[in-house]
């Protein structure tokens, strides 16, 4: 896992090195590979979280929670992600209205999935209250 990590690290920095030694010579070509970076680290991401993603979902049912809870957790937590990532990369770009934009479009998403969680907490506690 370690090991991992200093990989996934060095080749960060060398994309980043890369990257601002590009952006001298063609901006489009830079930011171009700062996407490419970011998509091979989410692709190994994803590839390294798998076991986690079976080992919860097998707690929950353990548990007893529906799959559309966990689901409705992964969903929130790629969200999050995918709108950090994006706002970072729109920073770079120089953008930052838009990065703004993106971040706040995040948040409202979160918001409008945490609504059904909401409404299941609220009947619990009027169920336990009666």
């Amino acid at each position: 896992m370690v090991d991992s990590c200093f990989q996934v690290a060095a080749f960060c920095i060398c994309a980043s090195i890369l990257a601002v030694l590009l952006r001298q010579y063609c901006r489009e070509q830079s930011l171009l590979l700062s996407l490419a970076s970011c998509v091979i680290v989410i692709g190994a991401f994803i590839v390294l979280l798998s076991p986690v993603v079976q080992n919860v979902t097998q707690l929950f049912s353990k548990a007893n929670i529906p799959s559309d809870y966990i689901s409705l957790i992964f969903k929130a937590i790629a969200i999050c992600f995918v709108t950090q990532i994006t706002s970072d990369i729109c920073r770079d770009s120089g953008e930052t209205a838009i990065a703004s934009a993106a971040e706040l479009w995040g948040r409202g998403s979160l918001t409008v999935m945490a609504i059904p969680l909401i409404e299941v907490l609220i009947n619990m506690i009027s169920d336990f209250l009666k």
